[in-house]
């Protein structure tokens, strides 16, 4: 009975995590808490790895359902995207030499700045300003992938969400496009997270199923919702997940 209530809650998590997750990312910010308090015995390794396998399906449901009415500009998803399966593979290796808490500061004042630039500059987003991708938006690509998808294999919590602002604040794409390009990059590190962790840890595979189906069904929800209502839903869904992810890291840094 224990067994299968930690199944239902989880579950539940993982439903509102796939939701909150293929409009603006921060799925990370419901689950990992949720499996830490549910198996605290457990090595970090394999709820990161759990964590990972549950989110994937999801995410690459919310990139597939994006596809279909946004276009994924590939001169910059596809560098960025290779790039970030790199950095995740080499950030989740780091997770076995170094305690991924010690990033929870400088996460915290990255995140309220990307915050406060979100909601003083009250046009960002709004209008897509791209240029003709070439070689420097394809090299931008590359460094934000690079970086994020180390940070993603690492900690995690929040890499939607920073993959979306840099591709506004750098590449020029509005929210919407931003977070189908996102998505394309997450779908990647999570794979190259996944790889590593399956190979060197145990992993959950019977209770990352049972989530992945819940994330599947808060992505369809979420990614639907997002194309229905435009940019303007998905910046105000990004500052509330920006918000959330604030007040928690700070909970985390100074709190506990």
């Amino acid at each position: 009975m224990e067994v299968e209530f930690l199944f239902l809650a989880l579950g539940i998590a993982a439903l509102f995590a796939g939701f909150v997750d293929s409009i603006v990312g921060g799925g990370g910010l419901i689950q990992l808490p949720a499996l830490f308090t549910a198996y605290p015995a457990t090595a970090p390794a394999t709820l990161f790895g759990t964590n990972k396998l549950a989110s994937i399906v999801g995410t690459t449901s919310a990139a597939i359902q994006y596809s279909r009415r946004v276009a994924i500009p590939w001169a910059v998803a596809g560098p960025g995207a290779a790039a970030a399966l790199i950095g995740s593979w080499f950030g989740a290796k780091a997770v076995a030499f170094l305690d991924p808490a010690i990033l929870r500061p400088l996460i915290l004042m990255l995140l309220v700045l990307v915050a406060i630039y979100t909601f003083v500059r009250k046009d960002l987003g709004a209008i897509s300003t791209e240029p003709a991708h070439g070689a420097r938006s394809a090299g931008l690509a590359v460094g934000i992938g690079a970086v994020i998808g180390f940070y993603d294999g690492f900690f995690g919590p929040g890499t939607g969400s920073f993959l979306i602002f840099l591709f506004i604040r750098f590449l020029g794409m509005d929210f919407l496009r931003a977070s189908v390009t996102a998505k394309i990059l997450n779908v990647a590190t999570n794979v190259a997270a996944i790889a590593y962790f399956a190979g060197n840890v145990e992993l959950m595979w019977k209770l990352a199923a049972v989530m992945a189906a819940c994330n599947l069904t808060g992505s369809v929800v979420g990614s639907r919702m997002a194309m229905r209502h435009g940019t303007g839903f998905v910046r105000k869904m990004f500052l509330a997940v920006v918000s959330v992810l604030i007040a928690k890291l700070a909970y985390d840094t100074f709190l506990r």
